[in-house]
């Protein structure tokens, strides 16, 4: 890889200063440690540090040395010697010769699990993987990629590479992003093997990304500041929470050149710091500026004092604690993950049955700012302590990910089969990419919402297969048809009731003044419009099709021929107390028997008609609603239905007008009166039954059909019979002949 020097040596200063902060981390550790009356009273801590500079083959000769018992011992009494080598950020303790497991930071199988989940929240079932060569990124992504499998994600590709390898090995990969099709991508990398990866992207500009990072990389400054091409804009990943250890920063800026003499790493440190030069360097020349080693360090804006690394350093002073803590109860191996401990600042330290501490992440969000300048965010948490629908969570924040987009990216192989279709695989390819194919009419495709947690299953969407689709219709079982029955029942019951009183009491004058004939047939014409509306209730049948709408309109034209005979017989009766009138014997209790026919007739000719040409019949419904089949009637013909409501709503309008005409009629009790409001009822009814009937689906068109069949039938009964049943009842000293014609001879007179 052609980098140019300068980038190799600030990759190399910022190695050692991150060693040397370590090492500062510990040291203030092990001096509390020392100083305190509680911890290991009496006895003292040494160490010595062992720079791995990240390579596998050392730290494997310095472990073998430490476990072989290589290393010399410290020859002063009352000092408790151990030994620390730092790898990947993990650090490993031994004392006597006793290998320890890490203690710092949580394995990478709780990291490579959350980020399955963080992938799997966003929808990103598509991506791609890319991962450094060695144990941190190999181990890491088959953890990923059997938790992805576990949870409907698949790996178009998933890639290795070292940074160290030659530059054609990185073009490769360069060249199976650019041919991928997915939008994400999974890297599991170290921050110097992204460094020289981001490199070679940048080289070919290859933007529009979604990148979701380790805490390898997602959380490094330096990598934010070699983006220029704003390749990892909107990058998402995890990162050790933040920490504070009050007094720490200040220990560990405190260092000086001049107090470590013959350390080379200091001095190299120091030099690049304030650019300037001790004078037994090597490479010093004249008149360059001279360092004095009291410089300020505290006060330098650079990136080498930067303490977004606390958390690491934090988990290093934790881990040095949870050795003194064992040393301290005698317990070395087998008992340190019992120990459970606060440091002085609350935070609570113990070690889980495989001796990991808690796995806790902080989510961290790319965010770039005017400035160009990239802003970590803090968007979530991922806790795995926490059960497992709650370990991760994320805020309500706004995120803004490649490219500067507002919307989450998408990385799907194939999109979600619609309704009405199932899923086949398409051969050759991972399960994550398949074809649609249309259900056989009468199914549906079957849908779960459960979370997949078995790898031969690809998808939170399980449309796989194709169902029966589910039948609906208006039953008797369910809430709606039950509290409907219950209504007609009700009103039938209540007709029955009203029907008796008049027959009780058929020969008082209230009884026999309006007509008991008509009022009987129209008690009994009302029982059959209650009892009709049960007939739209249940399974749709050939005979229920044809009987409900039939039905329907012959009773309310018997019961609206009724009302018309009542009301027209008020007006006869006023125009018959007239001097010299007969009109009465134009309209005896035969005329109103024959008109009361007439009119039921021209409604049963129309039924017949309707019910002869095209009737109505049981009807699937599969397109209002998609995931369910509708059983509903068909009308047959439109015509003969509206021809069947036209006519009821003709009788209506010509006995509301009459009734509206003879209101004021001189009468003690005027039925007009309660027939015009019970029109007024009845006709508000239907009026608003024609927009509810059109505009409700499925078996809502039918609860309205039954709603206003009710509400008229309960109209009429309440508003021409209730009023008569209350002085039949209640105030019988109002059922006289001479109360019914007091208003009569007032009027008179």
């Amino acid at each position: 890889m052609n980098l140019n020097k300068k980038k190799y040596f600030d990759n190399y200063i910022l190695y050692k200063y991150f060693v040397l902060y370590i090492a500062q981390a510990m040291l203030f550790a092990i001096e509390e440690i020392n100083n305190s009356t509680d911890l290991l009273p009496g006895i003292s801590l040494g160490y010595k540090m062992y720079d791995t500079c990240g390579s596998a083959a050392r730290s494997v000769k310095v472990a073998l040395a430490l476990t072989n018992g290589n290393e010399s011992k410290c020859d002063f009494v009352n000092i408790l010697y151990f030994t620390i080598l730092t790898l990947r950020g993990h650090l490993f303790l031994s004392f006597r010769s006793v290998r320890l497991p890490p203690v710092t930071i949580s394995s990478d199988y709780y990291q490579s699990r959350a980020l399955a989940q963080l992938v799997k929240h966003f929808g990103w079932t598509w991506v791609g993987a890319i991962r450094s060569n060695d144990d941190y990124g190999n181990n890491g992504m088959a953890i990923f990629t059997e938790a992805a499998q576990q949870l409907g994600i698949c790996l178009e590709y998933s890639v290795s590479f070292f940074r160290t390898d030659p530059p054609n090995k990185i073009q490769k990969i360069i060249e199976i992003i650019k041919l991928s099709t997915c939008k994400v991508i999974i890297a599991f990398l170290t921050y110097l093997d992204m460094d020289v990866l981001l490199y070679t992207l940048s080289l070919y500009n290859l933007t529009g990304y979604q990148w979701v990072g380790t805490e390898g990389w997602i959380f490094d400054s330096q990598t934010a500041k070699m983006d220029k091409n704003h390749i990892l804009d909107g990058a998402i990943g995890l990162f050790i929470p933040k920490a504070h250890v009050s007094g720490m920063r200040e220990f560990i800026l405190n260092v000086k050149p001049l107090n470590s003499p013959g350390n080379k790493m200091f001095a190299e440190f120091w030099e690049t710091l304030f650019n300037c030069k001790f004078k037994q360097s090597n490479t010093w020349i004249e008149n360059q500026r001279e360092c004095t080693g009291h410089e300020d360090l505290s006060g330098l804006q650079s990136s080498f004092t930067d303490m977004s690394l606390m958390p690491i350093f934090n988990n290093v002073y934790k881990g040095v604690y949870a050795v003194a803590h064992a040393l301290h109860n005698i317990l070395i191996l087998q008992h340190i993950r019992k120990i459970r401990f606060k440091t002085k600042e609350g935070d609570e330290v113990y070690f889980n049955e495989n001796g990991d501490p808690p796995a806790k992440y902080e989510i961290i969000h790319w965010q770039p700012t005017e400035n160009g300048v990239v802003d970590f965010v803090t968007v979530g948490l991922y806790d795995a302590s926490l059960p497992a629908d709650k370990q991760l969570s994320l805020q309500n924040k706004s995120l803004i990910w490649a490219q500067n987009s507002k919307q989450v990216p998408v990385s799907v192989c194939s999109e979600k089969c619609p309704p009405g279709t199932r899923k086949v695989l398409q051969k050759g390819k991972p399960v994550c990419c398949y074809d649609c194919i249309r259900c056989a009419e009468g199914e549906i495709s079957n849908i779960t919402g459960l979370v997949i947690l078995n790898p031969e299953f690809w998808s939170n969407d399980r449309r796989d297969a194709c169902v029966k689709k589910e039948a609906e219709f208006l039953s008797f079982e369910e809430i709606m048809g039950a509290l409907l029955t219950a209504a007609s029942l009700f009103g039938t019951c209540m007709t029955a009731v009203v029907a008796f009183i008049f027959f009780r009491y058929r020969k008082t004058p209230i009884v026999r003044a309006n007509n008991s004939e008509l009022s009987f047939l129209l008690l009994f014409s009302l029982t059959l419009c209650f009892l009709c509306s049960l007939t739209f209730i249940g399974r749709p049948s050939e005979w229920s099709c044809m009987l409900r709408h039939t039905a329907f309109g012959i009773t309310f034209v018997l019961c609206i021929s009724c009302v018309l005979g009542k009301t027209m017989v008020v007006l006869m009766a006023f125009r018959a107390s007239l001097p010299g009138s007969n009109v009465m014997k134009w309209f005896g209790p035969t005329q109103q028997r024959l008109s009361v026919l007439a009119f039921t007739l021209i409604q049963v000719v129309i039924c017949i008609l309707w019910l002869t040409i095209s009737p109505p019949f049981p009807f699937k419904n599969f397109k209002e609603i998609k995931d369910k089949i509708i059983l509903e009637c068909a009308l047959g013909s439109t015509v003969g239905f509206w021809a069947v409501l036209g006519y009821i709503g003709l009788l209506a309008s010509f006995c509301f007008i009459l009734a509206f005409l003879a209101r004021k009629l001189p009468d003690n009790f005027n039925e007009a009166k309660f027939i015009t409001f019970s029109m007024l009822i009845f006709c508000a009814v239907w009026i608003t039954f024609i927009p509810a009937y059109v505009s409700s689906p499925g078996k809502f068109s039918v609860a309205v059909e039954i709603f206003a069949i009710l509400a008229s039938s309960f109209g009429l009964l309440i508003c021409i019979f209730i009023p008569k049943c209350y002085i039949v009842l209640l105030r019988p000293e109002k059922n006289t002949k001479k109360n019914m014609m007091v208003r009569e001879v007032k009027n008179t007179i």
